[in-house]
């Protein structure tokens, strides 16, 4: 990448984050800006007069834009961003989680920490904070039976069910990410702090806060939406009647995403939320893993990636071919090196390195490495 490149990726950063920060614009009305004007530094360039004529922005929005104080805040950020190698997804990136990019509410930016690859299904599990032997019992079980799917377990880090989960993904060598209800500076539950060197090895986290934003209760429902809507399908693991995860389960539910509840007597205190959820038709019954692979379908075509075995004979395309002897002659290698050695655009790279993942010939490794079998 050359460095005006570079300084021009920057700088657009610098603007985005800027965007993120004016006062009246949530992310809604920031994609609105963006696709009209063709991305952030315009908005901040485009007359006030223009600016008016787009539905939603009224007075108010446009004055702060104005406001440069913004941009120092975002100058800022951006020298933390680069000093600590926090990775960015912008939701018009390819890397950006594709599924939460079709949430219309979806961050315009999120930051990244760890070694986090979307390139299998993900699936979100959530519930109590007061998760009962039962729940523990149950969490344990369903994620060491989706092992053969090999599926990115995805919580909120937070204590009970959610914690449980990301355990049960480490110690069956799934990736796992843990969703942030606050900037990297902190780490909520304190407690927690001795599982994120583990969980950044095999996952990490994301979040949209900035790196010194504190931990508000309005923030708990930002976070429940990108559990929510990074995932195919969100699991509820025992709730009271009322609680965050069943917010989660209703914002999944808008998106059109299967969710899953884990039934209970009727006399649990943390059964009693899943059982509504189920009674009222917001959430298919999870009795275990077979049921939810069974509504997914991922008994079907190629879900399974870790079962996969090398076949005798396997029919490459020329181009996965080119790739494939690459890797053999040249060993580990990441992906942007073995895009530009190929003389493959970076997105049409990924594709085929997932086919020939799934034809057992490849392994991805930690950091963005690739080899072949």
């Amino acid at each position: 990448m050359t460095l005006n490149l570079l300084n021009m990726l920057e700088e657009e950063l610098l603007y985005v984050l800027a965007l993120q920060r004016v006062k009246g614009i949530g992310d809604i009305n920031a994609k609105k800006l963006i696709a009209h004007c063709g991305n952030a530094k315009n908005i901040f360039k485009e007359k006030k007069a223009t600016l008016q004529k787009i539905n939603g922005i009224g007075s108010f929005t446009i004055q702060h834009l104005s406001d440069t104080a913004y941009l120092k805040e975002a100058e800022l950020e951006l020298a933390y961003i680069s000093k600590n190698n926090i990775s960015t997804l912008y939701f018009e990136d390819l890397d950006y989680p594709t599924k939460l990019k079709h949430c219309v509410d979806a961050p315009i930016l999120i930051f990244k920490e760890g070694n986090i690859e979307f390139t299998q299904s993900i699936i979100s599990i959530v519930g109590t904070r007061n998760i009962t032997s039962y729940g523990r019992d149950f969490c344990e079980k369903f994620i060491e039976d989706l092992v053969p799917f090999n599926p990115i377990i995805v919580s909120g880090f937070a204590y009970g069910v959610d914690i449980c989960a990301h355990k049960a993904a480490l110690k069956n060598k799934l990736q796992t990410i843990g969703v942030l209800a606050h900037g990297f500076e902190e780490i909520y539950p304190k407690a927690h702090k001795k599982y994120v060197s583990e969980m950044n090895k095999n996952g990490g986290f994301l979040t949209e806060f900035w790196h010194k934003d504190p931990l508000q209760r309005e923030n708990f429902l930002k976070r429940n939406r990108i559990v929510a809507g990074i995932s195919e399908a969100t699991v509820i693991i025992e709730s009271a009647e009322k609680g965050g995860s069943l917010v989660t389960a209703d914002i999944a539910n808008s998106y059109n995403r299967d969710v899953f509840a884990v039934p209970g007597r009727a006399s649990d205190n943390f059964s009693k939320g899943c059982n509504d959820l189920i009674k009222r038709n917001k959430a298919a019954i999870l009795t275990d893993a077979k049921d939810l692979i069974e509504m997914l379908n991922w008994n079907v075509g190629t879900k399974i990636s870790n079962v996969i075995q090398k076949q005798l004979f396997i029919e490459l395309s020329e181009v996965e071919q080119q790739i494939y002897d690459f890797l053999i002659e040249n060993g580990k290698e990441l992906l942007d090196i073995i895009a530009i050695q190929c003389n493959l655009p970076i997105h049409k790279t990924t594709s085929l390195l997932f086919n020939l993942e799934m034809k057992g010939v490849v392994k991805p490794l930690p950091g963005k490495l690739f080899e072949a079998v």
